[in-house]
């Protein structure tokens, strides 16, 4: 049998670097589609498929130029490069004398390794016994073939590709109705700004009797930490209470003794921004248990069209306002589907964690506990 490239030489330094580099890639990496556990990066994936279905170099000239090709096939600019895709295909095809090499994933998982053997133009079979991983892989592996672009001359050219012109169609319909629907919870202001989001904390009562301040429960004020931006909230005290003011580039100067980083919780024991005291962990865990905890909105996150980036404000009425609407929209909403599904569309199974098993006539059976550290049973 022919030696295989993967046996005489491989750059398992340079691939390693560069797979891990692949973590930091979100845009049109297959990571993107769904989280799965142990994914193998689409840079090994791909060489060591490649090298271990072409020959051995002949002399050290040709290893030399085929390890380069490896490390440059690995990048992640040049996964869908045609030229070097076409170039390896042609090369795994010369090497399995002009038959498509047959290759099976038994444990697919994410289809990492399935993918760079479809890209070398192999005929990939995947299987798996985990249905999201299936789905992930059908996805993946067989509906952008079923789906997508016919010619076979534009491999990456997404332009020409039905599925996705399918998908973004459906998903602008999708885009449009919500944002029909909701666009009344999100009003523009005088300047033209709109809310993206709105930044909420959940309180609880200082425990001090001389005190007793509302403490937002938060494990940093940072609103946005960058190379080029650094916003934060700044807290202070105005007769007993928090209030919050913006603080940062194109806002209010920082403080000098103000580090965004200390918040007022740390593994569940809060600290009082008013007097200072401390709260255990146990306590905290009564309050909610004992229905004293709050909820407050602190901050909103805001676009204009006009400006690139983000802005951000201090939240006022008006944003509670439109909280208190969305509120009464729900209800009346949530009415609505329970009319039509007949159940609730809104999650009101209990939340439950196996608190121990034990087996009976052979088979597991779980004794399960509500989990209420925090008073929140429900997954609604």
């Amino acid at each position: 049998m022919t030696k295989r490239f993967i046996e005489e030489s491989f750059p398992i330094k340079e691939v390693s670097i560069l797979s891990a580099h692949e973590k930091e890639i979100r845009r049109g990496h297959i990571s993107g589609l769904h989280i799965w556990w142990a994914r193998r990066p689409l840079a090994s994936s791909r060489t060591t498929a490649y090298t271990a279905l072409i020959s051995a170099p002949k002399n050290d000239q040709d290893a030399k130029t085929q390890r380069q090709f490896v490390i440059d096939f690995a990048k992640w600019n040049n996964s869908l490069n045609q030229g070097f895709v076409e170039a390896a295909r042609k090369e795994v095809l010369a090497a399995n004398g002009g038959i498509p090499p047959r290759i099976l994933d038994p444990f697919a998982g994410g289809g990492s390794i399935a993918l760079e053997a479809l890209r070398l133009g192999c005929d990939t079979y995947a299987s798996e016994l985990n249905p999201v991983a299936v789905l992930v892989e059908k996805a993946t592996l067989e509906y952008p073939q079923k789906y997508g672009s016919k010619d076979k001359n534009t491999l990456g050219a997404v332009n020409t590709s039905p599925l996705l012109e399918d998908i973004r169609n459906w998903a602008n319909k999708v885009f449009e109705s919500a944002s029909e629907e909701l666009k009344s919870f999100y009003p523009e202001d005088r300047e033209g700004s709109f809310p993206l989001g709105y930044i909420w904390a959940r309180t609880i009562p200082c425990q001090n009797p001389l005190c007793g301040a509302e403490i937002p429960l938060v494990r940093q004020f940072w609103l946005a930490r960058t190379a080029k931006r650094r916003i934060s909230l700044f807290p202070f005290i105005v007769d007993g209470s928090v209030k919050f003011r913006i603080v940062g580039d194109g806002y209010a100067p920082v403080p000098a003794d103000f580090d965004p980083e200390k918040g007022t919780v740390k593994k569940a024991i809060v600290t009082c921004l008013a007097c200072g005291s401390s709260i255990p962990a146990t306590t905290v865990r009564q309050l909610f248990q004992g229905k004293e905890s709050g909820q407050r909105i602190i901050a909103v996150v805001q676009h204009n069209p006009s400006s690139k980036g983000k802005q951000y404000r201090v939240a006022a009425n008006d944003d509670l306002e439109s909280f208190q609407e969305a509120e009464r929209h729900l209800k009346k909403k949530r009415q609505e589907l329970l009319n039509v599904w007949g159940f609730d569309p809104v999650p009101t199974e209990p939340i439950r964690t196996p608190l121990n098993v034990e087996y009976r006539s052979g088979e597991p059976y779980y004794n399960f506990t509500p989990v209420v550290l925090y008073g929140i049973t429900k997954y609604g």
